[in-house]
């Protein structure tokens, strides 16, 4: 399996973890949804993330999870979230999925951090705990973490933890820390890949900003690798006018509380999953909710058929 590095582009989706009704792993519906996220032409597969429930699984049920994806995807790349309060948990679920073929882990700063040395000191901790060899994904989510990595504060990370070779980019508002990173590049700094997040919302703006793709989750990934290669063509407008006519979707992904929800429906209306259920604590879409994301499925199909993608 190849590793990530300083050079990952295109679309790294960030996979949901199916259920059964009753909580159960649900793997033969992981084989589909793998292959949906694949045949929609993803570069990789990102698992065990936020929107994965990672936390709701054992580390048992983690291992089996990153067994079964990383066997299904073929050799292409599949980076694992290892992200945990404990640096013991941390390690122990790194090196049993890099020996299973991961292509490195994603680590999110746990809540607490507030100074930039405790930060820097983090993920030189992180490092040394994975093992030499280890790609590293810094996960900047501080809407999430509550953590605030500044472009500066990146700067260092990127200077003292060889090992960090991609920023997972979800900082809100956050296109300015994309062009202060190219920037520090431009004057020397090590390169990284950046990967962007927040359910491709601003992949567009992202992706004229000098992201190298995305690395998120949505139920209709062909959006997001539409969007990409177009960006990456040099074309912004048909980039802009493909990602439009998802955009309510999109925006309805967005909720906090019920966008997984959303997504999981998408998803089993797709066939790609046998149940949109979460395991406990969770929620599911009520009739209402359901109604609008079918509605906004009808509308969508038909604005592609406008562009030529129907």
């Amino acid at each position: 399996m190849p590793l990530i590095d300083a050079t990952t582009r295109g679309v790294h989706v960030i996979a949901v973890t199916p259920f059964a009704g009753d909580g159960a792993l649900d793997l033969d519906s992981l084989d589909r949804v793998t292959d949906l996220y694949l045949g929609a032409g993803a570069e990789g597969l990102t698992i065990l993330g936020m929107m994965g429930e990672a936390p709701k699984l054992t580390q048992a049920e983690s291992r089996a999870v990153a067994a079964r994806v990383i066997a299904r995807a073929g050799g292409r790349p599949v980076v694992v979230g290892v992200s945990a309060p404990g640096l013991a948990a941390i390690g122990e679920l790194t090196r049993a999925v890099m020996d299973l073929g991961a292509a490195g882990v994603m680590v999110a700063p746990p809540a607490g951090l507030r100074t930039d040395e405790s930060i820097l000191g983090y993920y030189a901790l992180v490092a040394e705990t994975a093992g030499a060899g280890v790609p590293l994904v810094v996960q900047d989510f501080p809407l999430a973490s509550g953590v605030q990595i500044s472009p500066a504060t990146f700067g260092r990370i990127v200077a003292g933890v060889p090992q960090v070779v991609m920023l997972k980019h979800e900082d809100w508002p956050g296109l300015a820390k994309i062009t202060a990173i190219r920037a520090a590049e431009a004057a020397g700094q090590r390169r990284v890949s950046i990967l962007c997040g927040n359910g491709g919302l601003f992949l567009p703006e992202e992706m004229a900003r000098g992201a190298d793709g995305a690395m998120t989750g949505f139920a209709f990934p062909e959006m997001m690798v539409g969007v990409v290669a177009a960006a990456a063509a040099g074309d912004m407008d048909r980039a802009q006018d493909l990602f439009d006519a998802y955009l309510p979707l999109v925006r309805y992904e967005q909720q906090p509380g019920i966008g997984l929800a959303a997504r999981k429906h998408a998803l089993w209306r797709r066939g790609a999953i046998a149940s949109p259920a979460q395991r406990r604590p969770g929620q599911v879409l009520d009739a209402a909710g359901a109604a609008e994301v079918d509605r906004l499925i009808a509308r969508q199909e038909r604005r592609l058929r406008a562009l030529g993608q129907g």
